[in-house]
């Protein structure tokens, strides 16, 4: 008889791969320890599915983001890092991430390229001014996200935007960053090293930064001394609200007249009278005053007041029989009143040699004619 040769059992099949089954029972488990492993082992069960033909399934993705959200801190913290640069993973999680505590936010809001703009503008709305300074120093930020952080007006996060030379950046922005660079200073250095600061923007530039800055600004561009000069002083007047010709309060202006006109005319318009005005704070006052004594136009005078050395004003206060020994109080007290101007450079601009009262005014129409010529 033919030997029968039992069949060998059917060994029973495991319905889980192996992997699987250790993801089933660290979830049982309790320990902080374990629920790390679970959901690093369920991050390279999706990136395997992910990079699958027909992709991970999204309820996979769901279990993967459920558990993220419940994690401990440092196992977000670990798994935001992992994710940082995955083009694989879900992106609603990375999302959830990005919004997540700055340590944990930093890594994806650098460097995940599953962020959209659509995404970074909403953590400018929503999240705290480390999200958004974040933001700001992401590599190669979008011209809208940029905009957006110029339109907030936020002095750090436009800092951190100005030290981003990778962001792209609209021209109509970048000036609006040296805008504002007037009255945020961190604004400035930044902003003096950036490859898309040009010259017309430097120029404007020039007059809120220091000395340090000023000798780099001029070395970059190799602008004429007195090109920046006259930038420095045109930007000083616009932010002191000055153009050297219309008074800030016409109303006030005419009241200031009225009362010159009446001490002229009954014989109190004295030279002594125009320092007492400026103790008094009137300095539209002193302005009709030195006009009247000195048979000067009223605007020639404030433009005196508004420029770039206090030599014409110097002038027309000889002119008017003010003793040139009390200059130097008269200007600090001009300059308290008129928002620091006019501007004292070196402090010896003004110190001319003795001349009449006749020369000094003869002198001072020739600067204030020279000041009405169109520039070339």
């Amino acid at each position: 008889m033919p030997t029968v040769v039992a069949p060998e059992p059917i060994p029973e099949q495991n319905p889980l791969p192996q992997g699987l089954d250790q993801l089933l029972n660290l979830a049982r488990a309790r320990t902080p320890q374990d629920r790390g492993r679970l959901i690093l082992g369920v991050a390279d069960l999706y990136r395997t599915a992910a990079q699958a033909v027909g992709g991970a399934p999204s309820a996979l993705a769901d279990v993967f983001i459920a558990l993220t959200r419940d994690a401990e801190h440092e196992i977000r913290r670990v798994l935001a890092v992992r994710l940082s640069e995955a083009d694989w993973a879900p992106a609603d999680l990375v999302k959830m991430l990005a919004a997540d505590e700055i340590e944990i936010a930093r890594p994806v809001i650098a460097s995940s390229p599953l962020l959209q703009d659509q995404d970074l503008l909403q953590l400018l709305a929503d999240c705290s001014l480390d999200h958004q300074i974040q933001v700001a120093l992401r590599p190669g930020l979008g011209a809208a996200v940029a905009r957006r952080i110029v339109e907030r007006r936020d002095p750090t996060v436009m800092t951190a935007l100005a030290t981003n030379r990778s962001a792209r950046i609209a021209d109509d922005d970048f000036a609006a960053l040296v805008e504002h660079s007037r009255h945020a200073a961190a604004l400035r250095a930044p902003l003096a090293r950036h490859p898309a600061l040009d010259e017309a923007l430097a120029l404007r530039l020039y007059h809120w930064v220091g000395d340090a800055l000023r000798q780099a600004i001029g070395e970059r561009f190799d602008i004429n001394p007195v090109r920046l000069t006259e930038a420095a002083v045109a930007a000083a007047r616009q932010v002191a609200g000055l153009d050297g010709s219309a008074p800030a309060d016409p109303a006030a202006d005419e009241a200031d007249a009225r009362l010159t006109a009446k001490l002229h005319s009954a014989g109190q318009l004295r030279p002594a009278y125009l320092i007492r005005a400026l103790r008094e704070e009137k300095l539209g006052v002193f302005i009709h005053g030195m006009a009247t004594l000195g048979g000067f136009d009223v605007i020639h005078v404030r433009r005196a007041l508004s420029g770039a050395t206090a030599r014409p004003l110097f002038l027309a206060c000889l002119a008017v029989g003010l003793d040139r020994a009390a200059f130097p109080a008269l200007l600090t007290e001009i300059r308290k009143l008129n928002k620091g101007f006019p501007l004292d450079p070196d402090g010896t601009a003004w110190r001319l040699a003795d001349r009449s009262a006749d020369q000094a005014a003869y002198e001072f129409r020739l600067l204030m004619i020279d000041d009405d010529q169109p520039s070339v």
